[in-house]
Parts: structure tokens; sequence; C-alpha cells
């Protein structure tokens, strides 16, 4: 677990069953991590889309009398990144800081990869399933892609399950039915119902569900074996992606790690690809 001030509020929100409106401000919470030491309940109300009881309940729910427990308690553990740093940011255009933010998302996921048994346990998983299916729609859709892509050159069958409808549950069903024990997905905000209505029926079927998404709170969680957070950047107008996108790629080197012919089947594809001519020098 990363000792930044977003990995110490991460830390005290794990092992509690949460609502979807708590899990809400629990993510807030982690991207304002800084601030929130210092904001009132009202202000973090506001941050957050809620109420302000709703934050008392969640303070309450995380085992404090209230919410001015709750900050004191963030003073102490989770204090505020040196000053210095925030005046840089200020002298920054908006542009750079959101480069910025996205370079610290990268840092914090190298925090919670210290711990390299998550991502492992997911190679085996993902390793073991024949066919793998991936899933990932609407913002997701594109890190999925890009995950079975490099996947099918190791592993011997990815099935990109990238669109919504009833078709969806038709190519989970024929997955399980080829023999598949475990499904990956890309979860993003903003988190389509089909999505959560597709794991569901996963889980229900007998997949084991990997799942890459923004926070440990967003609303997939409910529906996965495993869970491995990965922030996204929010400071533009779209959210970016760049550690989601990192966190798919060693995924994808946990996995190969777990098949015996990963590096024949790549040496296959670079002698096929030379004698073909398909890339230029």
């Amino acid at each position: 677990m990363s000792d930044s001030p977003a990995g110490r509020l991460q830390a005290l929100f794990e092992g509690h069953r949460l609502t979807p409106t708590q899990r809400r401000i629990a993510h807030c919470m982690v991207r304002r991590a800084g601030d929130v030491p210092f904001l009132s309940s009202v202000e973090l109300a506001e941050l957050a889309g809620v109420s302000q009881p709703s934050v008392t309940r969640f303070a309450v729910a995380l085992g404090f009398d209230g919410y001015p427990a709750l900050r004191r308690h963030l003073r102490e553990v989770a204090p505020p990144e040196p000053d210095a740093a925030e005046k840089e940011g200020e002298a920054l255009n908006e542009y750079q800081q959101a480069v910025l933010a996205e370079i610290e998302n990268l840092r914090h996921l190298a925090g919670l990869l210290a711990d390299p048994a998550p991502v492992e346990r997911a190679g085996r998983l993902l390793a073991r399933s024949r066919p793998l299916p991936v899933l990932g729609l609407r913002a997701a859709s594109s890190q999925a892609r890009g995950f079975a892509y490099f996947a099918a050159k190791v592993h011997p069958d990815v099935r990109l399950l990238d669109e919504a409808g009833s078709m969806l549950t038709d190519r989970v069903d024929a997955a399980v039915r080829a023999g598949a024990t475990a499904l990956l997905c890309f979860a993003l905000p903003r988190h389509p119902r089909e999505v959560v209505e597709a794991l569901e029926y996963a889980r229900a079927a007998g997949l084991a569900v990997v799942t890459v998404a923004e926070s440990a709170f967003a609303p997939v969680a409910a529906h996965s074996d495993l869970l491995i957070p990965a922030a996204v950047g929010t400071g533009l107008a779209f959210d970016t992606a760049c550690a989601p996108m990192m966190l798919g790629r060693v995924l994808l080197e946990a996995m190969a790690d777990e098949l015996p012919d990963a590096q024949a089947r790549l040496e296959e594809f670079d002698t096929k690809a030379a004698a073909r001519g398909l890339f230029v020098e």
C-alpha cells in the first residue's frame, strides 16, 4: 500500500461494507486527499455531490462518532502535501496540471504494485481460462481492445466483448460453454448499467471476474472476485486513463508469465510477420 495521503485513505476504507453513496464519498476523498483533512462536512458533501447527513453516516460507518472525529483522524494519518508543491502547481496551466495528476496516478499504482500478489493471482486466473473473455464498454472499450490485441499473441483464445445489448449475454454463455473459467473486465466511469449487469450474469454463470476499475469503491466492486484499482485523471473535460492502461499491460505480463508457451508464440508471430513484411523498418 502506498504511503501517500491517498494510499493511507484507501487503507482506512478497505474492509468496510459501504453503500454506493458512501463509495462515492470515499472515492472523492481519495481524489482530494490533500484537502480532505481541512474540509467541513458540508464542503465534502458538495464535492462528492451528496447530502451532508450522508457524510455524517459515512463517518459513523467507518467507526467514528461523527465527521469531526473522522476529520481529526485524517489530520493525523493523511496530512497534506508540502505547501511548496501546491505553489508549484498554481504556476502551471491546466494542461500541465492534468499531466502531473496522471503521473501521480501512476505513482499511486506503483505503490499498490509493491504487493504483487493480487496481480499474480489475476495472471493465473486469466492464463487458465480457455477461452478468455475480455469485457469493456463505452469509455473502457479501448482498454479492453488494447489488452485483447496483445493478449491474443500469447493466449490461445481471447474473446473481446466490447458491445452491449442482448448479444453480450449470448457471448458470455458461449465462452462458458467453450470452457472459460474467468473474465477480465475494464470498468471506467461513467459506469454503464450494462457492465454491472454483465458482471452479475458472468459470475452467476460460474466465471471468476477480474476487474480493473478506477477505485476499489466503484459500482462494479460488488460484482468482482478480484478488483485492482487504477485511478483515472479528472483534470480535463474527459477522463484520462493512463494508469488503467498501464495496469492492463502489467496484467498482460503476469498472464504471459503463467503461459509456458508464451515466448514460443511471440517468436512464431515475429517470424511470420517478417516473412509477410507486416511492419516497416
